[in-house]
């Protein structure tokens, strides 16, 4: 098993008054996210996984042996890139996210629409409130058919019993 962890690059974001800082799109108010999501920027940062996920490829490892995973912005990308990439893949696992376009893509356009996804949301979350979290399951569970969506006793942040859910939906999927 191999993990990449790209970290976001260092651009200026509305929401610090154009201050520079890791981020994979501009966020302008944490009020509005889901209708006001810097698309282009997504699109942008969506280009670097796919990159990512090209190399891995060229070095032998097939595309539906590549999950795609992320916390908060990086969950979004994570998202967006499962539905938009063209090639098969193994798994998304989205945590304390939302679906980053204000309207959903007609489902007959995306892709990975089969592979397991798991979603995961604090539900003491002050920063996107848990109300992101359910948004993004009813929007996913209304297309995907297998999306696993739960909730932990946390804010926006990871806690042991998450991690042990997600170590244990990466090994269902990998087979151990």
């Amino acid at each position: 098993l191999k993990v990449i962890c790209p970290t976001a690059p260092v651009i200026p974001i509305s929401l610090n008054l154009g201050f520079r800082m890791p981020a994979w799109f501009d966020i302008e108010s944490l009020d509005n996210l889901e209708q006001e999501t810097d698309i282009e920027g997504l699109k942008r940062s969506a280009v670097t996984v796919y990159d990512i996920i090209e190399g891995e490829i060229r070095s032998g490892i097939p595309s539906n042996k590549v999950m795609i995973g992320g916390f908060s912005q990086g969950a979004a990308l994570a998202l967006y890139c499962s539905l938009h990439y063209e090639k098969p893949l193994a798994a998304c696992i989205a945590l304390s996210t939302f679906f980053p376009e204000t309207r959903l893509p007609d489902p007959n356009l995306l892709h990975n629409k089969d592979i397991p996804y798991f979603q995961a949301h604090g539900e003491m979350d002050n920063i996107l409130p848990l109300q992101y979290g359910e948004n993004t399951s009813k929007k996913l569970k209304s297309f995907l058919k297998q999306h696993e969506f739960r909730t932990y006793a946390m804010q926006h942040e990871a806690s042991d019993k998450e991690l042990q859910d997600v170590k244990d939906f990466i090994e269902k999927v990998v087979g151990h």
